[in-house]
């Protein structure tokens, strides 16, 4: 009672899995962040549900323990320990770690700190667990790399049981086992491989589950202890995007694209709504209105979900998919789009192949079924932005405000627009371009701020400038930036994406400290230049994103893939699905 949130950490979830079985391995999966935001994370789900399902393992949780928690576990010099049994970290055979995003890096080291293991696995000796890094950010992992045994690179969810798997057959001996794994489609040792002038050359190819259908899914997930960030049912429509918008790695690194059929989907939705008591589900990929029986979907789950007094919640949606018949039965409290940029000329460039037309008929769309709630999502910074691109966001939201109030309304309109600058991300087409400085940054926000303060029912949130620098460096680092996340977090550094412990002095300490320009990462990039990721096979050619760059510097545009294969080159790891049936890409 000495901390807030206590239900954090007392476990017992509904739904929780045996913890008491008979088995051979321990597994703790890790999120470096706290437990509303982790147990939101569907990844998360997914995994635990695989590894507690296998007879041999028993697989449990542990979150980054908020500040006040983690003051007192050092306090009494308590091990961190897992959710579910009170087993101290250092204690497991295996520690999975799931790196969303840049800025948990810390919260990694702050995890390890709290738990008495060794940060760097040259330093760990073979008494300590296996360390496993996993998620989005293993697009590059050059700067956590030295921090783990094994990074995977991919989708886990065969590559889990196939470690697990083979850390048994070889005794649990380390060495034998990282030369194994090693091996396997997905799987990076670090430890073990080749670098030439500091870059790694050892290819790995990334890990994808062929057939979505076939691979397990959570539909007795736990139910949490508190309200955390998504609180809701669940259900993955398809893996990866038709769209190609330049400046998105999740488009590029999720390909090929994989659907579930519709049958599965309902079949999952029963299970869901039967086995928890969410009040809300959700339907969820990087692009739900392009599954190609969406309104067959969204049909036979409404009607799921209305026996069972459920809302159907809608994510964010493409503005050239949005459609009333597509919102039908859709709970009415707000809609999200994300034009990202304010002129047509700026969409061009990043690919974002939606028009003003497109704006303005969604816009009346949403009016005309009820909705006068709007979030709007913009991105500052992007590649040849110019001041009139800004003020192109503000003509937006004072037009969808004149769309509005063309008729009588009887509640007013609420818009909230949020910008987040443009970060340069490996594996996209955008990945050699300059990230601009954190005083240009703070510029065009406000000029966007003064713009929008003339347009009534407009409520403006932005994101950290210097966040997004940071950011941005270490989605295009090296190695070396290992030694800049250790003295940051040293200095003081945790919970660095929350505004309220994020402290940009400390780490500008620590690349003083450690002998290193951040600058000189934000720089552009030559085309021809080796960079850090360049030993991944994505399946996504290098020639394709080079021609995709070239040509967002002309100004042209790249169609839906859904339409026409744009032979991008993912076919190398399977098939993609198109429009009509399934094809190669």
């Amino acid at each position: 009672m000495r901390v807030e949130k206590p239900a954090r950490y007392t476990g017992g979830e509904y739904n929780t899995p045996d913890m008491d079985k008979e088995h051979k391995l321990s597994f703790c999966l890790c999120f470096a962040d706290v437990y509303e935001v982790a147990m939101s994370n569907l990844g998360i789900a997914i995994l635990y549900d695989i590894l507690n399902k296998d007879k041999d393992i028993v697989c449990q949780r542990c979150f980054a323990p908020w500040p006040d928690m983690g003051e007192l576990l050092k306090e009494h010099n308590i091990p961190l320990m897992s959710i579910e049994k009170r087993k101290p970290l250092k204690d497991f055979d295996m520690i999975g770690f799931s790196l969303q995003y840049e800025m948990a890096y810390t919260n990694m080291l702050y995890m390890l700190d709290l738990a008495h293991i060794p940060f760097r696995a040259k330093d760990r000796s073979d008494d300590y667990p296996i360390l496993i890094a996993g998620g989005p950010c293993t697009a590059n992992p050059e700067p956590f790399a030295d921090f783990f045994d094994i990074v995977y690179i991919g989708e886990g969810e065969e590559v889990n049981s196939k470690l697990c798997k083979l850390y048994l057959e070889c005794g649990k001996d380390k060495r034998s086992f990282l030369r194994e794994a090693a091996k396997i489609d997905g799987v990076y040792v670090p430890l073990l491989a080749e670098t030439k002038n500091g870059i790694t050359v050892t290819k790995v190819k990334k890990a994808v589950i062929k057939d979505l259908n076939k691979a397990p899914y959570p539909t007795k997930p736990l139910i949490p202890n508190l309200e955390i960030v998504h609180d809701r049912a669940v259900l993955e429509l398809f893996r990866g995007c038709y769209a190609g918008c330049r400046f998105c790695q999740a488009c590029f690194f999720y390909r090929p694209i994989r659907y579930r059929d519709k049958e599965t989907l309902v079949d999952y939705a029963k299970k869901l709504l039967h086995n928890t008591g969410h009040e809300e589900i959700g339907l969820s990929s990087l692009s739900t209105g392009d599954y190609e029986d969406i309104y067959g979907v969204i049909a036979d789950i409404k009607c799921l979900a209305d026996s069972k007094n459920v809302n159907l919640q809608m994510p964010s949606l493409r503005l050239d998919s949005f459609s009333a018949k597509l919102m039908k039965g859709a709970r009415k409290s707000s809609l999200t789009f994300a034009p990202e940029a304010g002129t047509q000329r700026l969409r061009n460039v990043i690919n974002k192949n939606i028009t003003d037309e497109d704006i303005n008929k969604s816009m009346e769309i949403a009016f005309e079924t009820g909705y006068s709630n709007i979030k709007l999502y913009f991105m500052l910074g992007l590649p040849t932005e110019t001041d009139e691109d800004i003020l192109g966001i503000a003509e937006i939201a004072n037009r969808i405000n004149e769309i509005y109030y063309r008729k009588r309304r009887n509640r007013a309109l609420s818009i909230n627009l949020s910008t987040a600058m443009f970060v340069p991300k490996p594996l996209t087409p955008f990945q050699w371009v300059e990230q601009i400085s954190i005083d240009e940054m703070l510029r065009k926000q406000i000029l966007l701020r003064n713009e929008l303060k003339r347009i009534k029912g407009v409520k403006y949130n932005w994101h950290t400038a210097e966040v997004s620098k940071l950011e941005g460096v270490f989605a295009r680092g090296g190695r070396e930036l290992s030694y800049v996340i250790e003295n940051a977090y040293n200095n003081g550094c945790r919970f660095d994406g929350w505004d309220e412990h994020f402290n940009y002095d400390l780490w500008l300490k620590a690349f003083e400290s450690t002998g290193l320009d951040m600058e000189s990462y934000s720089r552009q990039r030559d085309l021809e230049e080796r960079l850090p990721w360049d030993f991944i096979d994505f399946g996504v050619k290098k020639s394709y994103l080079i021609k995709e760059y070239k040509k967002a510097m002309q100004g042209l545009t790249t169609p839906s893939c859904k339409n026409e294969c744009q032979m991008c080159g993912v076919s190398s790891l399977g098939k993609c699905r198109r429009h009509k049936g399934e094809g190669n890409a």
